[in-house]
C-alpha cells in the first residue's frame, strides 16, 4: 500500500496507542509520537513509551524509516486540580456520578488541544488516538460523539481542516490484540506484552500472560480478558 501523508499519534506507551501507533506507521509517510506527563499515578507510562518506541525502530525496520520525532510535555496542573484516582493514592471505586474514580474530568479534551497546536506547527492535520467506547470504564471523553465534536472544534479553531482518528473506537479488547497481530505478527505481541504499560497503579512487579501489572484494576482486568478471549484455543503464553 502506498503510504502518504502525515499523522501524530498521541502515545502513552500503553497497550492501545501502541496499536495505534503501528496502524498509523502501516499508514502513513510519516508519523510523530506525543507523551503528555499529567502527574498521573501510573508515570512508569512515560517511561515505558521511550522503551517501546526504541523497540519498534530496532524490530521493525519498515516502520522505523517513517517513525519521526517524539514530543512531550507537561500538564501537571491537570493533575494538580484532579481529585482522581489516577492523580492521588485514593481507591479506585465508582463515585457518585456514576463514573470510575479514574475519571480524570478535561484530560483528553486538553490532550487533543495541545496536539492540535503540536501538529498545526509541524504541519500535519492528522491526530490519531486510542479512545474506544466498547470495552472502557464508561469515561465521556472517550466517546464517539465527543471525539467529533473535538475535531468540528479543532477544525475550527485553528480555521484548518483537521481529522482525528480513533482505530480503537469500535473494537474491543480480543480485537485490539487481533490487531496487533495483524499489524506485527508475533513479535509485536510479544512487544506489547512485554514492553508497554496499562496498569493504573504503575505496578511492573507482577508478570502475567498479557503483560505486566497488578491484575486487578480496571485497565489490567480489561487487557487480561481481552487476551483470554483473543487467545482461545492457542497454546498458552508462558507467564516468564
Amino acid at each position: 500500500m502506498s503510504k502518504e501523508g502525515s499523522a501524530l499519534v498521541l502515545f502513552s506507551g500503553g497497550q492501545d496507542s501502541t496499536v495505534c501507533l503501528a496502524w498509523a506507521l502501516d499508514r502513513y509517510e510519516r508519523v510523530e509520537t506525543l507523551g503528555i506527563a499529567y502527574g498521573q499515578r501510573h508515570a512508569v507510562e512515560l517511561v515505558q513509551r521511550r522503551v517501546v518506541l526504541d523497540a519498534i525502530r530496532k524490530t521493525f525496520p519498515a516502520w522505523a524509516q517513517r517513525l519521526g520525532p517524539d514530543h512531550e510535555i507537561e500538564l501537571g496542573e491537570l493533575g494538580r486540580i484532579s481529585e482522581t484516582a489516577l492523580t492521588r493514592e485514593t481507591e479506585i471505586e465508582l463515585t457518585s456520578a456514576g463514573l470510575p474514580s479514574t475519571f480524570v474530568p478535561g484530560r483528553n479534551l486538553l490532550f487533543f488541544v495541545y496536539a492540535a497546536a503540536i501538529a498545526y506547527r509541524r504541519g500535519m492535520n492528522v491526530l490519531v488516538a486510542g479512545m474506544c467506547e466498547t470495552d472502557y470504564s464508561g469515561y465521556p471523553d472517550c466517546r464517539n460523539d465527543t471525539i467529533r465534536a473535538q475535531e468540528q472544534a479543532i477544525t475550527l479553531g485553528l480555521d484548518k481542516p483537521f481529522t482525528i482518528e480513533t482505530p480503537l473506537m469500535h473494537v474491543d479488547k480480543a480485537g485490539t490484540w487481533a490487531m496487533a497481530d495483524a499489524l506485527g505478527g508475533q513479535p509485536f505481541v510479544d512487544l506489547i506484552r512485554e514492553e508497554t504499560h496499562t496498569c493504573y497503579l504503575g505496578n511492573r512487579t507482577l508478570r502475567h500472560a498479557w503483560g505486566w501489572g497488578c491484575g486487578t484494576c480496571p485497565a489490567c482486568e480489561l487487557r487480561a480478558n481481552g487476551w483470554e478471549i483473543w487467545h482461545g484455543d492457542k497454546a498458552p503464553a508462558s507467564p516468564g
